[in-house]
């Protein structure tokens, strides 16, 4: 799952890579980057993976 070959996917980039592929539109960030995708498509893949940070944060504390 590379960026684009050759370059490595940040450990940071590794869950926007994971959502952008659950929503179906990982072919298109690996043909266009993330420029591709509209407004409202990046807005979706940044709102999961705000959602899941916070998740994981919560489950760090118990």
């Amino acid at each position: 799952m590379d960026k684009k070959e050759g370059k490595k996917i940040r450990p940071e980039d590794k869950l926007k890579y994971e959502v952008a592929e659950e929503l179906g539109l990982l072919d298109r960030v690996k043909d266009g980057g993330w420029r591709s995708l509209t407004a409202r498509e990046t807005g979706r893949v940044g709102g999961l993976v705000r959602q899941r940070r916070k998740e994981a944060g919560k489950r760090k504390e118990e």
